[in-house]
């Protein structure tokens, strides 16, 4: 803003050039462009490389154990989420920048295989989660063992990305523990639901359980989570040492169903809107109500269990089906499974019984 005294009066050129330096260091001279420090980091952090190499044989049972990863890590996240299988106690974590060394407790055994885990649960510096989690596979014996076992998650009700596989030896006899993590091989699925578990034992017997932690806190809760055995055994054995291929269906229990289906409305009446109600056999305090679409279609997620369906006019739109004055369906009972996917539910809205 101009003080007065000064409007009208032409500068001078000394004076533009000394009011030029005065503005600039106030204003910055300030340019468009983006903010300082770059666009946010929204990459997920990746293992760029580990000590012991993943199918690496003869490691010296007395290795420390490094990870590598693409950008600076959290490192309490991190820290926990590192693990081997069989178990061994890590006595220290120490990092220098991007590279986690693990000191063991006690020397690795002799002629065994083990399981690096990176769980899905560590995150950088900028909060991006590792993701579906990782394995390193490694042995201290002469050869690395040939054995394979590898397909895909088909997951309902939950995402696949992250399920661990865990493998058991049928051979040592041992039924899992859920708590002691005592599985003797792991995989984990990526975002397609691939896995691959490697570094079995031939010949030998294995059965896999799937294991979703869906509440994130690395143990299983039974109430939250998902443990579900694979009925199959698998025999791997010189001439057939991998099996691979295999999809493996695990359905979330406690997933709702979803049901989509149609409204025919015939009856030309155009008053109020038109909705279906679903409510529960098992207690009909569990009521559920949706608008049908413009187009007639509508869809429901309802709890495991019997429920029965009805579509009806609600002209007074008070979210309740008025017996003898508004249009409706004839009742339809659907049974639904967790992680159902039913479609073409079709009601057909009728006249009140006596209406003319």
């Amino acid at each position: 803003m101009l003080r007065p005294g000064i409007a009208g009066r032409r500068s001078r050129p000394g004076e533009a050039l000394l009011l030029l330096a005065l503005i600039c260091p106030l204003a910055s001279c300030a340019k468009r462009g983006p903010p300082s420090g770059g666009p946010p980091d929204l990459e997920p952090p990746r293992v760029v490389s580990t000590f012991p190499d993943s199918g690496a044989a003869r490691v010296p049972r007395d290795a420390r154990i490094s990870i590598t990863f693409s950008e600076g890590m959290e490192p309490r996240s991190t820290n926990e989420s590192v693990s081997l299988a069989p178990p061994v106690e890590i006595l220290r974590q120490r990092w220098s920048g991007r590279t986690l060394t693990l000191e063991l407790a006690q020397p690795l055994a002799p002629s065994h295989t083990y399981t690096l885990i990176i769980g899905g649960q560590a995150h950088d510096r900028h909060g991006n989660a590792f993701g579906a989690g990782a394995t390193v596979v490694f042995s201290t014996a002469d050869t690395f063992p040939a054995g394979v076992i590898a397909g895909r998650v088909d997951a309902r009700g939950f995402e696949a990305r992250g399920t661990s596989l865990w493998c058991y030896d049928v051979g040592r006899g041992h039924a899992p523990d859920s708590t002691a993590r005592d599985f003797d091989a792991i995989g984990f699925a990526d975002a397609k639901g691939s896995f691959r578990v490697e570094g079995l034992t031939v010949p030998g017997r294995y059965r896999l359980w799937a294991f979703a932690d869906l509440d994130g806190n690395r143990s299983y809760e039974p109430s939250r989570d998902i443990l579900d055995p694979v009925d199959t055994t698998f025999a791997l054995d010189p001439g057939h040492p991998h099996v691979e291929g295999l999809t493996l269906r695990v359905i979330n229990p406690r997933a709702p169903a979803r049901v989509k289906g149609a409204v025919l409305d015939t009856l030309g009446d155009t008053q109020g809107v038109v909705r279906v109600f679903a409510v529960s056999e098992a207690d009909t305090t569990k009521r559920i109500v949706t608008d049908v679409e413009n187009e007639g279609g509508f869809h429901l997620e309802l709890e495991p269990g019997l429920w029965w369906l009805r579509a009806y006019r609600d002209r007074d739109k008070n979210r309740l089906w008025n017996r003898g004055e508004e249009p409706a369906s004839e009742v339809l009972g659907i049974r639904v499974q967790p992680a159902d996917d039913i479609k073409d539910v079709v009601l057909v809205l009728q006249r009140p019984r006596g209406v003319p």
